[in-house]
């Protein structure tokens, strides 16, 4: 059976598949405010995206994917807890079926509506397929989305949507540069983590962003029409496509402000 987020097949069930769901270092996890040190080793983040290189949007039966062309250096990240540059490849979001309940990730035991994950692979391994077989393979910035004013960022997201309804169906989705889905602040907590679907590779360095931003009801009721099946299959929502808070374990909490 392929994995998903129902009674059968979902994150109760991966590790029958996948072992490393119950590893060292696997996400997402819930942040603690006192336990997270402040450390001032940690550069500041430098994020530098380009809309040219946005290609298409894609349902995927888990959440949507909104791919980059990775061939050249116009989205990058560098700085924070990393060393080098990764380059973006995709970013998706996770969601909940009612309000405060849809982020992976929670801060003292809070979750959020919602959570975005932009996705960047380490170029020292050459491609995508090979850094994540490695500890410091990925790295993935997480925001936190809530229900409040529009985001006028991901509004050209959330019209694509309606050409995706279904698992499989995808579109060309270019000029799009997803700076406009960052808050203005880059304070951020980091830790070493893992992929939050399966393979659940432990292989990402998550730096998880302190500051919400907030998108609209209507977007994310637009958000929530997508449809885990394929046109032919009985409709099932799109919803709750969330893993829940893994055990940190002997991991450490790094914060970049105090």
């Amino acid at each position: 059976m392929s994995w998903g987020y129902g009674k059968d097949n979902g994150p109760a069930h991966w590790h029958e598949n996948c072992p490393v769901a119950n590893g060292e270092r696997q996400s997402p996890i819930d942040i603690q405010h006192k336990a997270a040190k402040y450390d001032a080793s940690l550069k500041s983040l430098s994020i530098t995206y380009d809309s040219s290189s946005a290609k298409r949007i894609i349902n995927n039966g888990h959440s949507f994917n909104v791919e980059f062309d990775d061939s050249g250096d116009k989205c990058v990240l560098k700085g924070g807890p990393i060393e080098g540059t990764y380059k973006l490849i995709q970013f998706h979001i996770h969601w909940g079926s009612c309000e405060g309940q849809g982020s992976e990730h929670s801060v003292e035991g809070v979750r959020y509506d919602a959570e975005l994950h932009l996705v960047h692979w380490n170029t020292k391994y050459g491609s995508f397929g090979e850094a994540v077989k490695h500890p410091d393979g990925l790295a993935v910035v997480g925001v936190f989305l809530k229900v409040g004013s529009a985001c006028p960022g991901i509004q050209k997201v959330v019209d694509a949507l309606g050409s995706i309804k279904h698992k499989g169906k995808e579109a060309a989705f270019t000029n799009f540069d997803p700076s406009g889905l960052l808050p203005a602040s880059r304070d951020f907590w980091t830790y070493p983590g893992s992929l939050t679907t399966p393979p659940l590779l432990e292989c990402v360095t998550w730096i998880v962003l302190k500051e919400p931003v907030t998108l609209s009801k209507e977007q994310i009721n637009k958000i929530r029409g997508l449809f885990f099946n394929d046109e032919n299959e009985p409709q099932c929502p799109m919803v709750d496509n969330w893993r829940p808070c893994q055990p940190l374990k002997s991991r450490h909490v790094r914060a970049s402000f105090q």
